[in-house]
This record gives structure tokens, sequence and C-alpha cells, in this order.
């Protein structure tokens, strides 16, 4: 069976990542989390201080930047690793939320994530989510999705999230968070936050987890279907 690609983009606290995991272990596909990579980026920046207006400084830090994704034996999770350290549960932390969008717009910082996860995306059969993975990552994804949903339903899910975490954020500083990020991703000049022409857009205000997943692969096996009557089996 033909594999494909699965581009997955939309606003913050819309379950992108957790449906994308769930998306590419049913369809046994690969997952990359892009959004980790950046958070991971904005932690290494954080941890040397560096300066976001410099950009000798940015390229230099950039350098060492190494990020990569282990799964945990004990529970078959799927973690964040910069530079061979775990730092999973620190890149989910607000602290990183709130300057994951202005490194985001870093151009350099883009060039040097896009061309890593393109390199991870080269034999297809992966799922990647984030917010321009339809636009500039894979702009001929087979599947395209733009997820949406209502900014207090987000907000609600995103402390629940961190909660679970043990981390408890006041209600209205998410809600800022994610509002001041929806404007940034949108608006910044590199690679902003867009649904691509051919996206098909899901809005999950009213969806459960399951649904949401479960459309989600619904589509991807129409397209596998569609992909392998259009090219064949040995394409």
């Amino acid at each position: 069976m033909q594999k494909i690609v699965i581009a997955i983009d939309g606003y913050s606290g819309c379950g992108k990542s957790s449906t994308a995991k769930a998306v590419a272990k049913i369809l046994n596909y690969t997952y990359i989390d892009s959004g980790a990579m950046y958070r991971a980026a904005t932690l290494h920046f954080l941890n040397n201080h560096v300066t976001l207006s410099n950009t000798e400084d940015v390229e230099k830090n950039l350098e060492s930047l190494r990020i990569s994704f282990h799964i945990n034996q004990e529970n078959g999770k799927q973690e964040t690793f910069l530079n061979d350290e775990n730092v999973e549960a620190e890149i989910r932390s607000m602290k990183v939320s709130e300057y994951v969008s202005e490194v985001s717009k870093i151009k350099e910082v883009r060039t040097a994530l896009v061309a890593q996860q393109q390199h991870l995306g080269r034999n297809k059969g992966v799922v990647m989510d984030g917010r321009d993975i339809s636009t500039v990552v894979f702009p001929n994804a087979e599947l395209k999705v733009f997820m949406t949903a209502d900014l207090n339903i987000r907000a609600k899910r995103r402390q629940k999230e961190l909660m679970e975490k043990g981390d408890m954020v006041d209600l209205d500083k998410i809600l800022q968070n994610l509002s001041e990020r929806d404007k940034t991703d949108s608006n910044r000049k590199e690679s902003p936050l867009l649904k691509a022409k051919d996206a098909i857009a899901l809005d999950t205000s009213n969806l459960d987890f399951e649904e949401q997943v479960n459309q989600i692969v619904e589509l991807a096996k129409v397209r596998i279907g569609t992909y392998y009557n259009e090219y064949g089996s040995n394409h």
C-alpha cells in the first residue's frame, strides 16, 4: 500500500499534536512534532540567553542545536531530546510558550528547522503538525488538514493539559497567551499561519478526541486509496 504525507496545521490548543500522534499510530506512520522542534529551539535559546534580534547570536546557537525524537520504552510515548537531553516536560512549560512564537518568527530558525523536517519526511509515510506544514514544509502533501476551535475551548483544553503535568496556570493567562500567539503566528513575516487552499478545515470545538482522530484517519484512507489507484503499486 502506498504511503502519503499528512500535513496538519492550525491554531494553538486545537489538539494538533495529540491528534497527529494518534493518526500516525493508527496508520503505522512516523509522527514528526514540528511544534516540539520550535519549542526545543526556544528552550535552547533561553538556556543560552540568546538575543533574538542579534542574527549572529541566533546563527551561532543554531549550529549547536540538535533535536531528535525517541520512544520511551516504558510508556511507548515519543519524547523530545535537545542535544541528547530529554526536554519533553520543559518544552511544554508556560515559560517556553511565552517565547516560542517570537523564536518561530526568525527566518534563520525556520530555514534550519524546515530543512530538518523535509529530510525527515522524504520517504513519506509521515504525519506532521504545525503552522506552515501544508504551505511551506510539504506543499505537495497528499492530505492537508487545517484544525480550528473556539478560543475559550482551546484555553480550557490547554489548562487541563498543564494541570495534568502539575503546572497550575490561571485560565486568563492561558487565554491571553493563546490570543497573542494566534495574532503573532498569523501575522508574522516568515511562513505565517495560513489555511492552504486545498486544505480541509476541521473545527474541533464540538468534537471529542476520538472523533477528530477518526475523521482524519478516514480522510487519509480515501487519499491513500486515490493515490494507489492513480499511480499504481509500482509508483
